[in-house]
């Protein structure tokens, strides 16, 4: 399976899924209450992260493609959008930054890996 294939950025793009899961149990499922108060709160505060939520999400999405395809390309664009995603939502960037150095490194073992063949 991890033939000519970075471990790294398989690493990476388990704790970049993980993440993912983590934000949207988080925050969507704070609009399940019964309060209207807490729904209205949880709706605000979901509207702010979502455009955190995206590009994180996408970064996953392109850290996978860059593991399965063997595309150090993929896994750039993955690492680069981690770091956009951490500039977006400052307040979590500090769960970010395992995902954000996780990514470059896997970037170029798969860069690496690529040319050795």
């Amino acid at each position: 399976m991890f033939k000519n294939r970075s471990k790294v950025l398989f690493v990476c793009a388990i704790f970049a899924t993980a993440y993912i899961i983590y934000l949207m149990y988080n925050f969507l499922g704070s609009m399940m209450s019964e309060d209207s108060a807490e729904v209205v709160g949880g709706a605000i505060a979901t509207a702010l992260v979502t455009p955190h939520m995206v590009i994180m999400g996408l970064g996953a999405i392109f850290s996978w493609l860059g593991f399965f395809l063997r595309k150090s390309w993929a896994a750039l664009v993955g690492a680069i959008l981690y770091s956009v995603g951490a500039l977006v939502f400052m307040l979590y960037a500090v769960l970010c930054i395992p995902m954000i150095i996780l990514g470059f490194v896997g970037y170029v073992n798969q860069k690496k890996l690529t040319t050795e063949k």
